[in-house]
């Protein structure tokens, strides 16, 4: 590859809520409000959260809700930083099989599985490893698939300026697996195609089939 290009500075911080520069007394002070309201909700569901197995879990449960939403701490800026290249290469590029963990905002209960993204360069290529990270940042978020992968497909355009973008998630959701209709083996699958993958029906096919969508 050659050179790095300076496109990020040009690039909208992307759906984020706040910056990624979030100070560390609002960070205390977020922690400690979703330690109280858990253990509201352990009293109001009949536990004692003061009993040996649950009186730390008002703090477990707010670190890994912490994490489980770092995406909005997060700017689409800071993810990509500078690993935008010019480079004469104008095939399909692909990234298949990324593994995605995201909450449903309508139930706050995971669904998770996995997306793969393609993009047809023009001019400039991104880091490979950056098309996860994009991803991962929109995941961490309380979210729907159909926003989720909309806004990935997005921020790809946005960053690189493609002739083309094309994002497909195959999720399973524990909402439907837990509640509701309880179906464990459902697959809901979702797709955004921009550009050159919304035109060109014979590149879409071509996408879909090397991730191996209609193929199963």
């Amino acid at each position: 590859m050659e050179s790095p290009v300076n496109p990020v500075a040009a690039v909208p911080h992307t759906g984020a809520a706040k910056s990624s520069s979030s100070s560390g007394h609002d960070q205390e002070e977020r922690f400690n409000k979703i330690c109280e309201a858990v253990r509201i909700i352990l009293e109001c569901v009949g536990e004692n959260p003061d009993r040996a197995g649950l009186v730390e879990t008002p703090r477990r449960y707010a670190k890994a809700l912490m994490h489980f939403t770092k995406g909005y701490t997060q700017v689409i800026g800071d993810i990509v930083n500078d690993a935008v290249f010019d480079e004469n290469h104008h095939e399909m590029v692909i990234v298949k099989d990324i593994e995605i963990f995201s909450m449903c905002e309508h139930h706050l209960v995971p669904f998770l599985g996995r997306m793969h993204i393609a993009y047809v360069p023009n001019r400039v290529v991104i880091g490979l490893s950056k098309l996860p990270r994009i991803a991962e940042m929109f995941s961490r978020r309380l979210q729907i698939q159909e926003r989720l992968t909309k806004q990935v497909a997005k921020a790809v355009m946005d960053v690189v300026s493609p002739r083309g973008v094309a994002v497909v998630m195959e999720s399973t959701h524990l909402c439907m697996a837990m509640r509701g209709v309880e179906k464990s083996t459902a697959m809901t699958v979702t797709s955004s195609v921009l550009g050159s993958f919304a035109n060109d029906e014979i590149l879409r096919k071509e996408f879909f089939e090397l991730v191996g969508i209609g193929s199963k």
